[in-house]
């Protein structure tokens, strides 16, 4: 496991939620005397299924405006969230896989 690495803080933007730094809010920092390790993986935990939570409730949203009890902006707001989520979802894993691979070239 590594240690030693400092936790992941985000800072929510001027003006409003953004949903890039609301997926990773609440489980970003570590408890005292928590192993960090553990607190990253609750983070990624957390901000997957933050994700999944955002694009469920789009799908939902859009079946009720399908049956007619939805407004058409619900949808829209709805569909641009799971949107923006999905998006900064795709973003994480490529930060992600990128970093393995320049760690993976390292010389030992």
């Amino acid at each position: 496991m590594i240690s030693g690495i400092g936790a992941l803080q985000f800072k929510p933007s001027i003006g409003g939620d953004d949903t890039a730094t609301s997926l990773l809010q609440g489980g970003a920092t570590p408890s005292v005397g928590g192993n960090i390790g553990t607190s990253f993986t609750e983070a990624l935990s957390q901000a997957a299924s933050k994700t999944v939570n955002t694009l469920q409730n789009a799908e939902q949203v859009s079946l009720q405006a399908l049956k007619g009890d939805a407004d058409t902006r619900q949808v829209v707001d709805a569909v641009m969230s799971a949107q923006q989520a999905l998006q900064t979802a795709v973003a994480i894993r490529d930060k992600v896989v990128s970093a393995y691979l320049e760690v993976s070239r390292m010389g030992i």
